[in-house]
């Protein structure tokens, strides 16, 4: 009744079947990765803030607006920061009624965090800004940024690049908080920042418990 090539019809079905899944399961591993699906993102916060303007022309330091970044494991800036100088400055504009209103109440703003940790990791800033971590290195070039934008994947693969040669990443404790300065073996080799790390005592943790608690 059937011609005989349908005998390897079964067997074509499964070769078929088996590339499918094997392309199918390789564009997720490539693609369904933080590099691709959070690296960019760049939510609208509840109120509209030009870290160009404020870091790149008018200078503030990171630490002013962020103050507990090199004492704490978060610091998210507050409503009382802000009216410090807008208490003065443009101290009527429609763009900051939302920071009057969380002085005036208490209520804090509900900033939307760019780079957020998965709940089951572990991430203190204190102890990566003491070391010689500067921000550009997980935040970019902030200074430059009008939206700030995600740059960095923030994934276990990025982090373990880190902790195993921290030396490619580490800064004079001057240049942590300027986003236009240059880790220690760009300007001075190699061996000069392994010389900091042993220095210092930099010995990032690569066991699962030091990231994982």
């Amino acid at each position: 009744m059937f011609p005989r090539a349908i005998n390897s019809l079964p067997f074509q079905v499964i070769v078929y079947l088996c590339l499918l899944a094997g392309v199918a399961t390789a564009g997720v591993n490539y693609y369904m990765t933080p590099k691709y699906t959070r690296v960019g993102y760049a939510p609208i916060q509840p109120v509209p803030y030009s870290h160009a303007k404020h870091v790149g022309e008018l200078g503030l330091d990171c630490r002013y607006c962020h103050n507990t970044i090199d004492t704490a494991g978060s610091a998210l800036p507050t409503a009382q920061t802000c009216m410090n100088c807008h208490s003065e400055i443009t101290n009527s504009s429609p763009a900051l009624a939302t920071v009057r209103e969380s002085f005036q109440s208490g209520v804090p703003i509900r900033w939307v965090r760019v780079n957020v940790m998965p709940s089951f990791v572990y991430f203190d800033h204190a102890v990566h800004v003491n070391r010689g971590v500067g921000c550009v290195e997980c935040h970019g070039r902030v200074n430059r940024m009008e939206v700030v934008t995600q740059m960095q994947p923030m994934s276990m693969g990025f982090c373990l690049d880190c902790h195993r040669a921290p030396e490619w990443r580490l800064r004079d404790k001057k240049d942590v908080f300027n986003l236009d300065s240059q880790p220690i073996a760009a300007l001075r080799g190699r061996e000069a920042a392994l010389r900091f790390a042993q220095d210092w005592n930099i010995k990032p943790t690569q066991d699962c418990s030091g990231c994982h608690r």
